[in-house]
């Protein structure tokens, strides 16, 4: 009898792959918003975080999420012993960002890579982009480090700025101070203002008294933290700034205690625990009464962090679907033939990129923002919390179509799929849910006239783009629309209940209208443009959901194929 040998066909596993190099409008982007001979000289870097996140930092990463962090209390003879144990591979992650990279300090000071000046922010934005991609937990610490040292900087009086500067700033893995915020309390959670944390002033000195609910980063050299002045008055109108260092100055460890560590759905990898502040020793920042504003400014960073790691995350569903896609066949056809499949694909893909593009694009408007450029100043408070609102909701929807793409080993915790998944629900929650962040959108056009603004801004970008006349008769209208709906709905508190979906086509309007800036500015960039016509098409033109989309499944095809999109297809997705 002939034996009959089987076929084994092995699950395809991306592992291993350059996710810079992988990517391709990854370096045309950067182009577009870096100075040419800067990316040149720091390309090498980029290319070296794209090897390290496709392989050795996606190791740790799996490694630390699979051992969370400790609480210690005591030591074995009786003796206080508090603190908290991590990972080997979780440390060694720390170090690839804090140390080897730069990612805390660069946006501060000279010196990383060797350049001498500060880097714009873009570069840290790309480079955590590509990190997060392996490891979502670290950045929130990385974001607060890096937010806490803008704040301190900004109003911070000059001699607590040089007391912890260079550490905050440091490259020195066993020197240099990490940071986090300790806002959130039991009874006031988006409700700041019924914060109930007490500063008392004693002997000379602020001391902080209260019981903080949800602090990451929990052992962190320096906190940021809100607290009320004693007899200081009700709401965020009373609230003071203060930073918290984790030791004083004779080395003594402050007086609050780590009571527990949170065992979270996501970012497991990463500490977060409940503080109770019984008289440490705290330092005021900037203006009494005014720690609600300044605390503002480091929530946006981290609010600004937080839609960059959304939009990597969608990047690394991305690439894994697309990679299986093009690497499994079922049916006797490749999957990325199968039509459903393309149009799955397709949407993952026009998400993704339109997250990319609110953060690179954001991260170059604040560049001139901080150059005291004022337009910019007043575009950063409308683009930063419709980024944290509505590229962290897609990405919960993307990362799930990812995990569907590899079938059931996705829901297997070998691979990271489940794990980008448990992350992407973070970004809708901490600073700010999805609800509180639309409404501050609506706040920020009520109150400080920021959509005329960014309705001439983007204007200015579609003549820019120099499209055919047929794109921009639709384009310019529904911009238009949108931006008077989100007006309205602004403006009405019997509108508040649409608040969410006025921010979204917003959302819509303005990456459509950027991502066509950057496609040509990138050369006529036709895949950029078909993604900006779908996103145009699907989320602000009305649809009949029982009608065909006429020439769609083409555009689908064209967009997963590997030859380049044609300007004429790019075009035909709006005429």
């Amino acid at each position: 009898m002939e034996h009959q040998t089987r076929i084994h066909r092995n699950i395809p596993d991306g592992y291993g792959r350059n996710l810079y190099l992988d990517d391709p409008d990854f370096a045309r982007l950067l182009r577009l918003y870096l100075d040419p001979a800067l990316l040149d000289r720091l390309e090498t870097q980029f290319i070296r975080m794209g090897q390290l996140a496709g392989g050795p930092l996606e190791n740790l990463a799996l490694d630390a999420d699979k051992n969370p962090p400790k609480l210690h209390l005591r030591a074995r003879n009786g003796a206080d012993d508090e603190r908290i144990e991590k990972h080997p591979s979780y440390v060694a992650l720390e170090r690839t960002v804090y140390s080897d990279f730069g990612l805390a300090a660069m946006s501060h000071r000279a010196g990383v890579f060797g350049e001498t000046t500060k880097l714009p922010p873009l570069v840290k934005y790309a480079l955590s982009y590509l990190f997060v991609q392996a490891e979502f937990g670290l950045c929130c610490p990385l974001s607060m480090t890096d937010a806490l040292t803008r704040t301190l900087t900004r109003f911070g009086d000059e001699a607590l700025v040089a007391r912890y500067f260079e550490q905050l700033t440091s490259q020195d893995f066993d020197h240099l101070f990490q940071g986090a915020m300790f806002i959130t309390e039991q009874d006031a959670g988006s409700d700041v203002g019924a914060i109930t944390t007490t500063a008392r002033f004693e002997d000379g000195e602020w001391r902080l008294y209260g019981d903080k609910w949800f602090c990451s980063n929990p052992d962190a050299g320096l906190a940021m933290v809100l607290a009320r002045p004693e007899g200081g008055a009700p709401g965020t109108k009373g609230l003071s700034l203060f930073l918290l260092p984790r030791h004083l100055p004779d080395g003594r460890r402050n007086a609050y205690r780590i009571l527990r560590l949170k065992e979270k759905l996501g970012t497991r990898s990463m500490p977060s625990g409940e503080i109770l502040l019984e008289g440490a020793v705290a330092y005021l920042v900037g203006e009494p009464a005014s720690g609600f504003k300044q605390m503002t400014d480091m929530i946006n960073m981290s609010r600004l962090s937080n839609g960059m790691r959304a939009a990597g995350l969608m990047r690394r569903s991305v690439n894994e679907a697309l990679f299986i896609a093009r690497h499994r066949t079922a049916f006797g056809a490749r999957l990325c033939n199968l039509p459903l499949m393309r149009r799955q694909l397709v949407k993952m893909l026009a998400a993704a990129e339109q997250g990319r593009t609110m953060v690179f694009h954001t991260a170059d408007v604040l560049l001139r923002a901080d150059a005291g450029e004022a337009e910019a100043q007043k575009l950063m408070r409308i683009l930063t919390p419709l980024i944290k609102f509505r590229t962290c909701r897609d990405a919960r929807k993307v990362a799930g179509d990812g995990m569907e793409v590899r079938g059931g080993c996705g829901y297997i915790e070998e691979w990271s799929d489940a794990r980008v998944l448990r992350d992407a629900h973070l970004g809708s929650i901490w600073e700010g849910t999805s609800n509180i962040v639309a409404l501050d959108v609506a706040r920020a056009v009520r109150r400080e006239g920021v959509l005329p603004v960014l309705g001439a801004y983007l204007h200015r970008r579609l003549d820019e783009a120099a499209l055919p006349a047929q794109w921009t008769g639709v384009v310019r209208p529904l911009l238009d629309r949108t931006l008077a709906r989100m007006e309205a709905v602004a403006a009405s508190r019997a509108l508040e209940s649409e608040v969410r979906s006025a921010a979204s086509a917003l959302y819509h309007a303005t990456s459509a209208v950027l991502m066509t800036w950057e496609a040509a500015r990138m050369g006529g960039a036709s895949d950029r443009l078909a993604l900006a016509g779908l996103v145009v098409r699907h989320k602000l033109m009305p649809r009949d959901p029982l009608g065909a989309a006429p020439g769609e499944a083409d555009i689908e095809a064209l967009l997963l194929a590997d030859a380049p999109l044609s300007r004429a297809d790019a075009e035909a997705v709006l005429a």
